[in-house]
């Protein structure tokens, strides 16, 4: 058995990076592509390895030669690397094809040993290693029937979104017998060459070949091992949280991101809070059926959306205003209150990192409880009280009548409430807790309430937040610090359609508080977490048993891929705590699961 790599490519996708080295020697995490792939071929005892050489091809050379010294190394030298593409450079090595059976890996895809020790010990002679197409990859996928044979290569170009829960992507790593690249395959090679040219993939020889009966082209399916195609810098950030090489790195690479984990299919994410039962299959499917006309037209401008917002929640559209999520809105507000600004701690970071004058305050109470005569004493030696509540992380909750009480001996103060209710539909009053109402508004105009759709209504990727208040002088300035178009078509649109769906979002709610108590009564049975009650959709819990937040998460993603929210450095924390946000009852079941194992 042989090896034959591919090389040759420029990598023009990764800038300065592939400048003066082809992609195969970029690193990730400090190893470089063909390092890892000679590696694993040199363990699985394969010596000689045939490598097609383009772009800076004496440092690729020198470089392997001097890595694996004990390889049998073949150069082939593509001279026509810039106007050619793998087709050719396979073409090119033809000879050395004939010789033996041949793993075939293209030189930029950076996988784990245990691929080609499957793809080894898989008696079946003509393999194309595949998985599972997720959103995230990009090129040629396969259809696989039930008994493994491919029936069909689709290139890119041929994709159909409509069938890809049927697709799987090729990984670019196959095995090939003697005789197939013999008798089946380099025929149909040498001919594409010949009337197709040289600048094509050599996938699409398999695409015909893929029409004949006596192909027998298998899939070798993936089962979670891993593997990351390299093309563009953002490659490269993924396939290092992939890849990452000890706990601390993984952990560290993972919160670097702060979102975008869509592309990290494995890993549950117990860090940031959205509601996991809205919105409903309907509502998205309406928002789908509008998507080339949402992303193809400009949004409304800010009027428009406060209308929009003043209808949602029954206010005045001169009384509200949306934000690109709560944190645009909530980065416009310094400057504009009285200050000192009282917060209490813990609490949303967003909120005292954000005004420059800040008092804090925090709660004796081993669960970091505190209540309306807290905040009335803070208030005191403060101009502008900032409330979160329920509280993040504490998930500490004041009802609605105390809240209105707060508001009435504050503005007897005349001082001001900033009070953030992002979480407030979970707690045990739901929405009939919100004081984004059109009365309480001209009542108390010392009030300033900021809500983040993204949290309850479980769409932080659309970037919707609302302040509401009466006080239009303050509204006025806001507005002023704000885009036009600072909301995109997509937002808009679920604003609009929302009210349709005011019944399934109660409906979800309700959910989540009954998952809330359901998942609380399993958490208290973890012998190594003290878990405070919440009304929120989160719980903050301490470690116990001496264990350190910072190794739990790091742990817990290390080896069961969730990512759970380190609280031990977070102001006003003292002690090992971390929180846990409440997914659907599948994944807590997981999460319950995991730290039993881990911790058992």
């Amino acid at each position: 058995m042989q090896a034959v790599i591919l090389a040759a490519g420029i990598g023009r996708r990764l800038g300065d990076i592939t400048r003066n080295k082809p992609k195969c020697m970029v690193s990730i995490n400090g190893r470089t592509i063909i390092e890892n792939a000679l590696e694993a071929l040199k363990k699985a005892g394969i010596e000689r390895v045939i490598l097609v050489t383009g772009h800076a091809h004496e440092k690729l050379e020198s470089f392997v030669r001097e890595m694996f010294p004990e390889l049998n190394f073949e150069f082939v030298y593509n001279k026509e690397y810039a106007s050619t593409n793998n087709i050719y450079s396979l073409y090119l090595a033809r000879d050395f094809l004939l010789e033996e059976d041949s793993i075939l890996l293209e030189s930029d895809v950076f996988f784990e040993r245990s691929i080609l020790t499957k793809l080894l010990n898989d008696r079946r002679e003509v393999l194309a290693v595949v998985d599972k197409y997720q959103p995230w990859m990009d090129g040629t996928v396969v259809k696989v029937d039930e008994e493994d044979n491919i029936t069909a290569f689709i290139p890119k170009e041929f994709f159909d979104y409509e069938e890809a829960d049927e697709y799987y992507k090729t990984v670019n790593i196959y095995k090939f017998s003697k005789e197939f690249i013999r008798d089946t395959y380099l025929p149909f090679l040498k001919a594409y060459v010949e009337v197709m040219g040289k600048n094509a993939y050599y996938e699409l020889v398999l695409r015909v070949i893929s029409f004949l009966e006596k192909a027998n082209v298998k899939a070798l399916r993936l089962e979670g091992e891993k593997w990351y195609e390299i093309d563009t810098l953002q490659d490269i950030k993924n396939a290092e949280v992939v890849f990452a090489t000890s706990p601390e790195l993984k952990l560290k690479k993972v919160k670097e991101r702060y979102g975008g984990y869509w592309r990290f299919p494995k890993i549950k994410d117990f860090c940031y809070l959205v509601n996991p039962y809205f919105p409903t299959k309907k509502m998205y499917e309406e928002i789908k059926a509008s998507f080339d006309t949402l992303s193809s037209q400009y949004p409304s401008t800010l009027k428009v959306q406060n209308l929009l917002a003043g209808m949602l929640f029954g206010v005045d559209e001169d009384d509200i205003l949306v934000g690109n999520g709560a944190s645009e809105l909530i980065a416009s507000l310094p400057g504009l209150l009285p200050e000192p600004v009282g917060v209490i701690l813990p609490t949303f970071e967003e909120y005292p990192s954000r005004f420059k004058n800040v008092i804090a305050y925090t709660s004796d109470s081993p669960d970091y409880r505190y209540g309306v005569e807290d905040l009335l004493r803070l208030a005191k030696l403060t101009g502008t009280i900032v409330l979160v509540n329920p509280d993040n992380p504490s998930g500490n909750y004041i009802n609605r009548n105390e809240i209105l009480y707060l508001l009435e001996e504050l503005k007897r103060r005349n001082k001001y409430l900033v009070l953030d209710e992002s979480f407030v539909d979970f707690s045990c009053e739901g929405d009939k807790a919100s004081l984004i109402r059109k009365d309480i508004l001209y009542e108390f105009p010392n009030l300033i309430v900021v809500k983040s759709i993204s949290k309850s209504y479980g769409v932080p990727g659309l970037r919707l937040g609302v302040l509401a208040t009466s006080n239009r002088e303050l509204l006025k300035v806001l507005r002023g610090r704000l885009p036009v178009w600072n909301i995109n078509s997509f937002g808009e649109f679920f604003l609009q359609i929302f009210p349709k769906y005011v019944d399934e979002y109660r409906k979800a709610c309700d959910k989540v508080r009954e998952e809330r108590e359901r998942f609380y009564k399993n958490l208290k049975k973890l012998p190594i977490l003290r878990v405070i009650p919440s009304e929120a959709n989160y719980f903050m819990c301490e470690l116990k048993e001496g264990l350190r937040a910072k190794d739990f998460v790091s742990r817990m993603l290390w080896e069961k891929d969730i990512f759970v929210k380190d609280l031990s450095s977070k102001k006003g924390v003292k002690g090992e705590f971390i929180r846990v946000a409440i997914r659907d009852s599948k994944d807590n079941d997981y999460f319950i699961k995991s730290v039993e194992e881990i911790y058992s």
